[in-house]
């Protein structure tokens, strides 16, 4: 079941939020947990229950690994965790590196974030003793909130919460916040990020099928992609965070305007900030961190950034994106350590700067593959021509002696579709709102209050009429 579909505004979300408030009225806590547990399960298993057996024996194993002491238990809870992952995610990847017939595992929903949300658990276990009762555990794991594509949020920070939510009662200013971010957060996947979603998509196709883009071409497909992940997955966390707000539980913000961020590690410090919460805990810090001296601190940041690229899928092209992430921030490192302290970059030129590198390192997470990546990226350097469509540079003859003339640049869509005014205008919009405006935890009510009046009819069109719903990026990594 997806967030951006009438089933679920309409009807999944309204009833839950009702059963669940009403239920904890009449006969408490306990029976309220078990009808929002019943429901997420519900919500996992709507569009393949097969699924099911699987989130259900996680549930299960983990919260007995949990009251188990000791180093043995927890060491096979976490291999127990990680064997399943790779069994059901690199399963594929490992046979074509050996030469074997690929097993065609189906990857079930939301794998890689409650395996993660297990390994958290266990983790807290391990620290405080033996785990929470297994009402609030299995209801915090498989929340459907946070079940498909996060926030990453700490069992041992929310179990708490769910202890007392049923208990508070219906707070209708709790009820009211949440509502709010989550209808932002729908605008912010419906009206922008699948607004971006052609424009990425008709760039990368065509790269894929062996077409040669040109500059404009290439720079407008990524730039478009840019807008689009970002929109779609912080808008999946928005309403996340706000569902689970009506809820009575708060989650923790997940995006803070990570495109302004000035240098690579401020941008891992506002990009799906649980994930880089988790990396750095678990990983990171485990590997040594920086306690081994500077080589081994750059040998662990690169490390863990292949590891978290290998995380976001089974492929060559997103382990290529973990590491140029993890080349940005060795670079990074090594600056800081050898620049004086008067060649500092101006705050402009270092944003720029930051911004160009994550836009580049989108390419192969977003290819089809690496060959067509790296055709990609020789449009995007200017091997494959400059050109403008023959009617622009009828208006603007300057431009003829720049880029050769063209009947249509084939990667933005002809005049049927979605034209070079179109693309840039939209692009121009997109751009402004994520480097100009404050991200939506920054902003006021008032603010708030605004822009959803601003966007609530595109949002009830896009919802509506919208044709069938497009998942979010993040639905089956």
């Amino acid at each position: 079941m997806l967030f951006g579909t009438p089933l679920f505004v309409l009807a999944f979300l309204p009833l839950t939020l009702l059963g669940f408030h009403c239920i904890g009225h009449r006969w408490g806590s306990r029976a309220a947990l078990i009808f929002l547990l019943a429901a997420s399960l519900l919500f996992y298993g709507w569009g393949n229950p097969w699924d099911l057996p699987l989130l259900a024996g996680s549930i299960l194993a983990n919260f007995w690994l949990g009251q188990r002491q000791g180093a043995t238990w927890f060491a096979a809870g976490i291999a127990a965790n990680l064997t399943l992952l790779g069994l059901f995610k690199y399963a594929g990847f490992a046979a074509s590196l050996l030469g074997l017939p690929n097993p065609h595992v189906a990857l079930p929903l939301g794998i890689s974030f409650f395996t993660f949300q297990q390994i958290m658990y266990l983790s807290a276990c391990r620290n405080g003793g033996p785990g929470e009762r297994f009402l609030p555990y299995a209801a915090c794991i498989a929340f459907f909130a946070h079940l498909i594509a996060g926030p990453l949020v700490r069992p041992s920070q929310i179990i708490p919460q769910f202890q007392r939510a049923s208990g508070i009662g219906f707070q209708a200013d709790a009820v009211a916040e949440g509502l709010m971010l989550f209808l932002l957060g729908l605008a912010k996947k419906l009206v922008l990020g699948d607004s971006f979603a052609p424009l990425a998509d008709r760039g990368f196709d065509a790269a894929a099928s062996g077409a040669s883009l040109t500059a404009i071409e290439a720079w407008y497909a990524v730039l478009a992609f840019a807008l689009q992940i970002y929109f779609d997955f912080s808008g999946y966390s928005d309403m996340a965070i706000g569902i689970a707000r009506m809820f009575n539980i708060r989650f923790p913000i997940n995006f803070a305007s990570p495109y302004k961020a000035r240098d690579i590690q401020d941008f891992w410090r506002r990009w799906h900030i649980t994930l880089s919460h988790f990396l750095r805990d678990f990983l990171y810090i485990p590997l040594g961190g920086n306690r081994h001296g500077e080589p081994r601190r750059l040998l662990n940041l690169m490390i863990t950034m292949l590891l978290g690229g290998l995380w976001h899928g089974a492929a060559w092209k997103f382990l290529l994106w973990g590491g140029l992430h993890g080349a940005y921030l060795m670079l990074h490192q090594i600056w800081q350590g050898l620049r004086p302290g008067w060649a500092r970059l101006p705050a402009p030129l270092a944003q720029a700067l930051t911004l160009v590198a994550v836009i580049v390192a989108w390419v192969p997470f977003r290819a089809h593959d690496l060959t067509s990546a790296g055709s990609m990226l020789c449009g995007m350097a200017g091997w494959h021509g400059l050109a403008f469509p023959a009617p622009l540079i009828a208006l603007m003859p300057i431009l003829g002696r720049v880029g050769q003339s063209v009947p249509v640049l084939a990667a933005l869509g002809d005049a049927r579709t979605l034209a070079l005014p179109d693309a840039t205008g939209i692009l121009l919009l997109g751009w402004i709102i994520v480097l100009c405006l404050p991200h939506l935890h920054e902003t006021s009510p008032r603010l708030r209050a605004w822009a959803l009046l601003g966007g609530g009819g595109f949002t009830l069109q896009a919802l509506f009429f919208a044709g069938a719903a497009t998942p979010f990026l993040y639905f089956r990594f």
